[in-house]
């Protein structure tokens, strides 16, 4: 686990690489798509990563927002905040019944993270969510600025990916293949499920560090 919140090499006179955080990710994906390419990328859960640790925060990300980031895309927990799961928010999973308290307090607290994360002090962000409840996107106050798909990025598969982007463009495709398996989405239930949904594609990364990179 990686307890250094400060920035590698503080004293030195070169020229320093553009800084990319990858908030809320613990499998390295996105990291090590950016690091590959020669940026100064580290990733930041509050769980362990999967890749190596020397380029890690294990810790809340709000220690690290200040630490001079360039770039910062965030992967903040959907549970509550993604449109398939609106019918929790009813006891019983029936409008008719009424709301769950607990259901929309939780649902509130995630559109202020997912809003603290997006207006950030940072240049350049891009937060990521599937599609999002109304209700989320209301209090977060604005829509996502662009859906992308795996099957755009070389993946024969569909997985609605939503971008919320701050002074960064729209990901352009960059191998559009056949398939149009809904994998993820029918993953059996249990309790790694939400670990297994919760990764970025590999051909969805590497057009982040091509594309949103070269934008730094």
């Amino acid at each position: 686990m990686n307890t250094n919140l400060t920035s590698p090499d503080p004293g030195s006179t070169l020229v320093p690489m553009k800084r990319v955080l990858v908030a809320c990710e613990f499998s390295a994906i996105v990291r090590d798509a950016f690091r590959a390419r020669g940026f100064d990328a580290w990733s930041c859960d509050t769980l362990p990563t999967e890749g190596d640790p020397a380029w890690h925060y294990e810790c809340d990300i709000f220690d690290v927002l200040g630490l001079g980031w360039d770039l910062m895309i965030a992967h903040p927990p959907c549970t509550y905040l993604a449109n398939s799961g609106n019918k929790h928010l009813y006891l019983g999973m029936k409008k008719e019944n009424g709301r769950d308290p607990e259901r929309w307090r939780l649902m509130a607290d995630g559109a202020a993270f997912f809003s603290a994360l997006l207006n950030a002090p940072i240049e350049h962000i891009a937060v990521e969510n599937p599609i999002m409840s109304p209700y989320g996107r209301e209090i977060i106050g604005r829509p996502q600025d662009q859906v992308v798909q795996p099957w755009q990025f070389g993946h024969g598969e569909t997985k609605a990916t939503c971008f919320w982007l701050k002074n960064l463009p729209k990901l352009v495709p960059t191998n559009i293949v056949e398939g149009r398996e809904a994998r993820v989405h029918m993953m059996s239930p249990g309790p790694q499920r939400w670990y297994e949904r919760s990764r970025t594609f590999h051909g969805i990364a590497s057009a982040m560090a091509d594309q949103w990179g070269a934008a730094l």
